[in-house]
């Protein structure tokens, strides 16, 4: 069983626009996905509801509290954890715990990117990430390649110590596609391929970790 946990010390950067898309991509593989939904909002979990009735339905779990463990499958093979936002290294011990990649949705804004600076300084001194036994992975998300704001954004975040492996071009798509429990991956057209492959960098990047 692989788990990824999409962390990020920020609300509204993208987390569980990114935490769906991993699960229904991995659902779509074939393997059995659960979805724990650590975030308050419950968004993560009225996507996977939204799902219950596709070949590639993803289980949704509650991630509240300590027994969210109890309620994974034995089974599963991929388990993606939406954390809540807002929260520290300190507050997601027990996923850090159990995670074999980090996964940290950042925005291309001062703002964004001044929260996540936090948040990785907490997360640096967790053991297994300051001994590179969990990778920790960036992904700038809403990004619009052809502006000065996403470049200079893209170059301060290669000065840090985590690697860039993916950049999500900004899209109103994922939000229609969340509320409708659905993901890039679900659809074929030549424009939604575009998309799909502002991925491809993220999926080997944890395919190695």
């Amino acid at each position: 069983m692989k788990t990824i946990l999409v962390a990020g010390s920020k609300g509204g950067v993208g987390k569980t626009t990114v935490a769906t898309h991993l699960a229904a991509h991995c659902a779509l593989q074939g393997q059995r996905t659960v979805l724990v939904d650590a975030d308050p909002q419950g968004s993560a979990t009225r996507w996977a509801q939204r799902r219950a009735g596709l070949d590639s339905a993803v289980l949704p779990v509650d991630g509240s509290g300590r027994a969210w463990r109890n309620r994974v499958p034995g089974d599963a093979e991929q388990v993606v954890i939406d954390a809540p936002a807002g929260a520290m290294a300190t507050d997601l011990e027990a996923f850090l715990a159990l995670a074999d990649a980090v996964v940290v949705p950042v925005q291309p804004s001062a703002l964004d990117i001044e929260a996540t600076v936090g948040f990785l300084n907490t997360l640096g001194k967790v053991p297994r990430v300051r001994q590179r036994k969990l990778p920790v992975g960036l992904v700038l998300n809403r990004a619009k390649p052809w502006t000065h704001a996403s470049q200079q954004a893209l170059e301060m975040l290669k000065t840090w110590p985590y690697p860039v492996v993916a950049q999500l071009r900004d899209t109103q798509a994922y939000v229609v596609l969340v509320g409708l429990g659905r993901s890039m991956f679900d659809y074929h057209s030549a424009q939604v391929r575009e998309h799909q492959a502002d991925w491809e960098s993220l999926f080997k990047w944890l395919a190695k970790a």
